[in-house]
């Protein structure tokens, strides 16, 4: 096995995760709680679930079935040319699952974060097993096993960019973006029957508190450099979750960063795309970029994030609107978490972005979508609300603000 240098993952990165190509294509993944339609307070298990989605036979639509070590249902949509095409597809796989689901008084629910029942972990894979393993090891327990148990998300996958410029555009401006689309989407107030004082518990206790190497964004003081360079760069600081070794072993843990790591000259390329699997900061570049900070909604809204973001980064003009909507709160992760649109200057970002994205949808071939886009821009970013706040707590005290137990 070749074993690689730091140029060797500069290269790779460059070349696989900032592979550049006309954009366009975008896909998303959908995650859910399965609860007890009657019980919501109920674990169900993983294995009865896997059963009832299996007996129907695979979705229609074409997205992949998988399951989060908690049990959460995820459904991957293929790649699509554009959004209509993505979202018929999609809407249709979330309906097969929902109805394989129902005859068992099972149902799916939409929130950041379980705001019911304690972490539970079902996985089996030795990989989650050692993921575990590593947040215990490495003092992030509680928030390991709620990140992998007790929280969902929209991810939207869009491409990297035309060329390198374009790809540096679009990296910067899905960065600017995080803030607006946390705060725009937060739905996630109560965790595991407590209330945290924040809007997006999913982001602003889970993902905070979770070893910061692999879960901060990876621009964090405006940088305008080489995405490849800033990418590696990050990799190669963050520790080593897990090895898969030759012989089939998981080991986690091993103590050190990846760059500590290739200066033992051990790992090979294949490593190297492992421990990139491992990172999870809020925008990842896989081939495509992966927004990764986006509450899971209430049903009939998932596909409103899916539009806005795609909407935002591929139409020029609202590219334009965006960066300049954005800019002002590009470094506002904690403000728009805890605050949701309660903070002016990311209700104006928010306002701004979305009439944006209204305007653009129809120049991208997805009119369609229009009607409830606006229904939630009218609903809540006008408003300067948010899902969470149709069940927003009083002010917290201070016992609110820790972390449920």
């Amino acid at each position: 096995m070749t074993r690689l240098t730091v140029d060797d993952v500069y290269q790779h990165i460059q070349g696989v995760c900032f592979k550049t190509g006309p954009p366009g294509t975008v896909g998303a993944e959908t995650e859910w709680f399965v609860v007890d339609a009657a019980d919501p307070s109920a674990h169900v298990p993983a294995e009865g679930v896997r059963a009832l989605v299996e007996g129907v036979g695979p979705p229609p639509g074409g997205s992949v079935v998988t399951y989060e070590p908690g049990g959460q249902l995820e459904l991957s949509s293929a790649p699509f040319a554009g959004l209509d095409g993505l979202h018929a597809a999609l809407a249709r796989d979330v309906e097969h699952v929902r109805n394989a689901l129902e005859p068992a008084g099972l149902a799916l629910a939409g929130h950041g974060v379980d705001p019911v029942r304690l972490p539970r972990f079902q996985a089996i894979h030795p990989r989650y097993q050692c993921m575990r393993d590593y947040y215990i090891a490495s003092g992030f327990a509680e928030s390991g096993t709620a990140m992998m148990c007790s929280t969902a998300s929209v991810q939207v996958c869009l491409d990297i960019g035309a060329d390198t410029a374009d790809a540096a555009r679009r990296w910067r401006l899905a960065h600017a973006l995080g803030p607006v689309l946390v705060a725009a989407f937060a739905n996630s107030p109560v965790l595991a029957g407590r209330r945290t004082g924040m809007r997006s518990s999913r982001q602003g206790v889970i993902w905070t508190e979770l070893d910061p190497c692999r879960t901060l964004p990876v621009l964090r003081d405006g940088a305008d450099g080489d995405p490849a360079e800033e990418w590696t760069r990050y990799a190669l600081d963050a520790r080593v979750m897990l090895v898969h070794t030759a012989a089939g072993q998981w080991v986690s843990d091993p103590g050190m960063s990846f760059g500590e790591w290739l200066d033992k000259g051990e790992p090979g390329e294949g490593d190297l795309d492992y421990h990139l699997s491992t990172l999870f900061p809020p925008v990842r570049p896989r081939g495509w970029l992966e927004l990764r900070m986006i509450d899971a909604l209430p049903g009939p809204y998932w596909p409103v994030p899916v539009a806005v973001a795609t909407a935002l980064l591929d139409d020029p003009v609202a590219s334009a609107a965006a960066e300049a909507a954005a800019e002002p709160v590009a470094r506002l992760w904690a403000e728009s978490a805890r605050c949701g649109l309660a903070d002016a200057s990311l209700a104006a970002a928010a306002r701004a972005c979305f009439r944006a994205a209204l305007e653009a949808l129809p120049r991208l071939g997805a009119s369609g979508l229009v009607p409830i886009v606006d229904e939630y821009n009218r609903r809540y970013v006008e408003r300067g609300r948010c899902p969470a706040d149709d069940t927003a707590p009083p002010t917290p005290s201070e016992e609110d603000l820790t972390w449920p137990r």
